[in-house]
């Protein structure tokens, strides 16, 4: 009897056990919280993740890298060239398989697939373009198929792999449908498509130093892109962010909660450049030395604006910053809540990106009629993205009139000579990349050797060769510490075994 009623209780007391285990749940349970994810909010943090910067000082870092803003606070190592780990992580889209996998048509499937293929070649172009050989073909396959220490591909199988899913995304998109959770472009599969094939074309430049690989194919590839399938036309294709006052949304250099808005200055490699055209973009990225207005000079006039050399010893940049004699940044660029939208890829830069392919003679368009296009786009990109008052525009508008005047200038100028002609195209790229692309310009630097950034090898931190811009950033510590025979082969195979900043991996070569 006893042991009846003891497995009464127990019984009873498992019942009020699950009750209570019930209770418990459905109380802890947050009703405005999803379970499960779908493809359209994958899509949005993949979308968000590819096309999103970072704020305040970590904003400005890769245009210090690009030598466009010398940074006042203290020394930073991408103003001196020392550079140190790059990234190769795919934690970024290690699940966007899953977006085709979710959809709920085949047709939307299309175009979750479409955009997966995209996130990994820019993703993948990111990393190689960092260090060299990466893992590729056994990447992102820990939980599919157990590998948990991937092998490293050649950068050429590499490239070779980024263009086929670039080509896949393309075809995909085509037989894809409007989709859901797409900040950029609202699901629009044509516009998908003309970023896709635009920024293959991209990746094909940067591999102009390969023009003689049958297998990559450059000028083949280059043409049929042009000729056949949709790419940018006008700034309204631009792949960027629109900025508002929203939270999370404002411009990242925005002055509320930013200490940091008192470091930047414009640099002598901007500013110099500007002024040597008597180019007014000048008016619209800096404001004038407050010496210079204090000695009579007008916001108006181009000697008012004074750019800080950013490879002078900082104790020098700090002494010269004393003296007021300086040009901060527009106040467009702090002052405003939404500022400018915020570029990965823009049209103007796919315009030089033509007249470049045009100038090594892998199409037959005009060279000097892209170069054109370019400087337009970056100059109404701007004007478009500006209020016109005299707080950011110092009485010299970029209206309709000088965008002409300037274009048919420069077009004049434009030289005759194929080399020339890159360094002009490489110019013109950089200044309409000014706090926009993020690194896209140092690329093009260390491929072309434009446009000519000053070194001073008494203030470099390149201790290896003080008189060069490091080429590449080393391996990351984790690939050492878990992948590190795997990464001991890459390195024998591209640099003789040594992971170093001056080495040139095969896209360079």
């Amino acid at each position: 009897m006893k042991m009846k009623k003891m497995c009464i209780y127990i019984a009873m007391g498992s019942l009020i056990s699950l009750a209570s285990c019930s209770k418990f749940d459905e109380i802890n349970t947050n009703p405005e919280t999803p379970v499960q994810v779908n493809s359209s909010m994958l899509a949005t943090r993949i979308i968000l993740n590819l096309a999103n910067q970072p704020t305040q000082k970590s904003f400005m870092q890769p245009y210090l890298l690009t030598k466009e803003i010398a940074w006042t606070e203290l020394v930073e190592g991408y103003q001196y060239n020392g550079f140190g780990e790059g990234s190769i992580s795919m934690n970024a889209i290690n699940d966007a398989h899953f977006m085709g996998q979710y959809a709920s048509t085949d047709v939307l499937a299309n175009s979750y697939n479409g955009l997966m293929y995209f996130a990994r070649a820019v993703k993948f172009y990111e990393a190689t373009m960092s260090v060299g050989d990466i893992p590729y073909k056994e990447a992102l396959k820990g939980e599919s198929d157990k590998t948990y220490f991937p092998k490293y591909d050649s950068q050429k199988e590499v490239f070779l792999g980024i263009l086929d899913e670039l080509e896949k995304a393309d075809q995909l998109f085509a037989s894809g449908a409007k989709f859901a959770g797409d900040p950029m472009y609202g699901g629009d599969i044509t516009k998908w498509r003309k970023l896709v094939n635009s920024f293959a074309l991209n990746v094909l430049i940067q591999l102009s130093k390969k023009e003689a690989d049958a297998d990559l194919n450059l000028k083949g590839r280059f043409q049929s892109i042009l000729t056949n399938k949709p790419i940018f036309t006008a700034n309204a294709d631009n792949f960027q962010l629109v900025r508002s006052d929203k939270s999370g949304q404002t411009y990242p250099f925005y002055k509320i909660s930013n200490s940091f808005v008192i470091y930047p200055v414009v640099s002598t490699e901007i500013i110099n450049r500007l002024k040597q055209y008597q180019d007014r973009r000048l008016f619209f990225y800096a404001n004038p030395s407050a010496l210079q207005i204090a000695n009579g000079k007008q916001v108006s006039d181009f000697d008012a604006y004074v750019g800080i050399d950013p490879s002078l010893a900082f104790g020098d940049i700090a002494d010269l910053k004393k003296k007021n004699d300086y040009s901060k940044l527009n106040d467009r660029y702090t002052e405003l809540v939404s500022g400018e939208p915020t570029q990965q890829y823009s049209y103007a830069h796919l315009c030089f990106v033509i007249a470049e392919a045009a100038a090594r003679g892998w199409v037959t368009e005009s060279s000097v009629n892209w170069y054109k296009k370019g400087i337009e786009a970056a100059m109404k990109f701007i004007a478009e993205n500006t209020p016109n008052t005299s707080q950011y525009t110092h009485n010299m508008p970029l209206d309709g009139a000088y965008i002409a005047s300037a274009i048919a200038s420069y077009g004049n100028q434009f030289p005759a000579a194929k080399e020339g002609q890159i360094e002009a195209i490489m110019t013109q790229k950089y200044l309409a990349s000014f706090l926009q692309g993020r690194i896209n310009p140092y690329y093009d630097y260390r491929r072309t050797g434009y446009p000519k950034w000053k070194i001073n090898p008494a203030s470099s931190l390149n201790a290896d060769d003080p008189t060069k811009i490091p080429v590449r950033w080393r391996y990351p510590a984790s690939e050492y510490n878990y992948n590190g025979q795997n990464l001991d082969e890459a390195l024998a195979r591209q640099y003789g075994g040594k992971d170093e900043i001056n080495q040139l991996m095969w896209l360079l070569k």
